[in-house]
Formats: C-alpha cells, sequence, structure tokens
C-alpha cells in the first residue's frame, strides 16, 4: 500500500488518479510468459521514483465484496458481454488450480478473482473520470481486448474495455463512448463486443498482418461505428500521426464522445519483442495530447506491451500530457 491512497469514493482536486491493487499481480502466468507480473512492477517503480510522483495519486479498487454489498453486482457487468458459461467455466478452472484457456491464455488458481477486481477498476475509472471531467489511469491486469464473449484470448480473461464502455451507457446512461485501441495487435473481442452498438464507437491502429488476424478497413460494424487501420510492420511516428490528425480525430470529433476510453497498449514500441512497430515511448504521450483536445474525460487502461522499460517510459509519457 502506497502513503498517498485514497479511497476510490474520494477524489483529488490536483493529482492525477492511478487505480492499482497489489492482488493483481496475483494473476500468476508464470515467469516466461510474457503478460507477468512484473509488467506492473516496473510501471510502478518508475511512477514512484519519476519526476512526477508527488503528482500522483493511489487509489485502490473496489472490492467486489463491496460491490455487491453496495447492489452493483460485478457479474451482471462481466455478463454485459460474456457469457455465463464462460465466465462459469473459468471460475471452475480456477477452483481446480487452473491451466490454459488457450495456446497463450493461462489461468492461476487466483486469476478469476483477480480478472474481476480488473473489471472492478475499469468500472471505478469510468465513474472517477465522469465525477471529476478529468483523465485517470487503471493500472490493471490481466489485459482484455483480446477476450471474446465465450473465452479468453490472447492473455486476456475479459473484456475490460468493452465492460466499461457499455456500463457507461447502460449504466450511466452515457449517449455515446468512444474506444481508441492503439495497441499493436487489434483488439478484436472489443470490437464484437461494440459491432451493433450505435451509442459505442471502437477505432483501432494495429500491425497488419499481425495477430489475430482482424481489423481490416472493411470492419466498420453495424452502424458505421468502428474505425480499424491496419499499420505496415516498421509503421513509426511518421506514419502514425497523420493517421491521428487526418483520420483518427476527425472521427472522435464526430462521434462526439461523452466518454473516452483507450485501451492502452504500449507494445508498438520499437523495443517491444512481440511486435515490429517502431514508435517511441514519447510518441504515446503526442497521441494523448491530440486525445485531450477531443475530451478531458479519458480512461486509460493498460493493455499490451513486455519491453519492461519502454512500457515505463509510455506510461509516464501519456501521465505528463495528462497532467
Amino acid at each position: 500500500m502506497f502513503a498517498n491512497t485514497l479511497p476510490i469514493s474520494q477524489k483529488s482536486s490536483n493529482k492525477f488518479p492511478i487505480i492499482y491493487s497489489e492482488s493483481f499481480l496475483n494473476h500468476d502466468t508464470g515467469i516466461y510468459h510474457p503478460e507477468k507480473a512484473g509488467r506492473l512492477t516496473a510501471i510502478v517503480d518508475a511512477l514512484k521514483n519519476s519526476a512526477i510522483a508527488s503528482q500522483l495519486v493511489w487509489q485502490e479498487p473496489t472490492s467486489i465484496n463491496s460491490r455487491s454489498k453496495s447492489g452493483l453486482d460485478i457479474l451482471q457487468e462481466v455478463a454485459r458481454f460474456h457469457t455465463s458459461e464462460y465466465i462459469q467455466a473459468l471460475q471452475q478452472l480456477t477452483d481446480r488450480g487452473g491451466g490454459y484457456i488457450d495456446g497463450d491464455t493461462i489461468a492461476s488458481p487466483q486469476t478469476y478473482e483477480v480478472a474481476l477486481l480488473a473489471v472492478s477498476a475499469w468500472l471505478d475509472g469510468v465513474d472517477l473520470v465522469l465525477e471529476s471531467g478529468r483523465p485517470a489511469f487503471v493500472l490493471a491486469r490481466p489485459p482484455g481486448h483480446h477476450a471474446r464473449a465465450q473465452s479468453g484470448m490472447g492473455f486476456c480473461i475479459f473484456g475490460n474495455a468493452a465492460i466499461a464502455a457499455m456500463s457507461a451507457c447502460d449504466r450511466l446512461n452515457l449517449d455515446r463512448v468512444a474506444i481508441l485501441d492503439w495497441d499493436v495487435h487489434h483488439g478484436n473481442g472489443t470490437q464484437d463486443a461494440v459491432w451493433d452498438r450505435p451509442d459505442i464507437a471502437y477505432v483501432s491502429t494495429h500491425q497488419a498482418p499481425f495477430y489475430p488476424m482482424t481489423g481490416r478497413k472493411d470492419e466498420t460494424g453495424a452502424h458505421g461505428n468502428i474505425l480499424n487501420i491496419p499499420m505496415r510492420s516498421g509503421s513509426a511516428m511518421p506514419e502514425y500521426l497523420p493517421v491521428f490528425e487526418d483520420q483518427i480525430m476527425p472521427f472522435l470529433r464526430n462521434f462526439n464522445p461523452d466518454l473516452l476510453i483507450i485501451s492502452a497498449g504500449f507494445d508498438a514500441n520499437a523495443d517491444d519483442p512481440l511486435a515490429s512497430i517502431l514508435l517511441k515511448p514519447e510518441d504515446f504521450g503526442v497521441f494523448t495530447k491530440l486525445c485531450l483536445e477531443i475530451t478531458p474525460k479519458i480512461l486509460l487502461g493498460l493493455e499490451g506491451g513486455y519491453d519492461f522499460s519502454s512500457l515505463s517510459r509510455s506510461v509516464i509519457s501519456v501521465i505528463e500530457q495528462c497532467l
């Protein structure tokens, strides 16, 4: 626990909120898996030792038991996207000690509870951003944008960003929520979740052709609410900046969201071992600055990023722009 941790119900008027719990380290994928607990500890250590450390406030996510007592059932929130069969199967898998969901996606004994807490953290982020009118960052794992309705996939367990967007519209009655996904992989699960939702826009930049082999330009959603921008291997800021300025910003500006959720994956860094895009940590700060021109109501949540140094520096770059 950090000395400046506050309950989620409190807000600091002059500090940037980070929603984080050490419980997120308990999703154990093993030391050789790219999506491991060290990703979070590297970011936390970098933030605590950064020049902006004094401008941060760390907030514990609302526990699952507290949500139940307050009348907000986290399982009902998860079920906005995922099938009851998958939720039950995941719980049973972890009760048996865990195992593989697919070739890339591992569940450990505590994964079910940790994944529920991650969803709770993203929902806390929605409430906090809408209350304060300012950005916040959810530093949680497991990630979510590949998770499908009926199964986890690609390191992801529950579709955090999709569930947060659905909850914002259905629970809080927002008219329009946009999701921007700048992870190097296409968020196939998020896209599936919002395909038929005219009140939720999804925008993705992603290396292509690449895992999971979705996200073509002609995948535009049932209501023209999806914008996919495949990027070639080796793309860097000279290719990305025009995409943001000429395509993404006009699309988001036209959609005019009440809330912008960013699936903040940082595996498009040049140093990342799992992809071939050549962005630098400071580039994500530029993207954030552009997004702030759309709305200050931005919820950022961690997705991918597997080089600890570039991952940590990217998070700092993003938060610096929000400050």
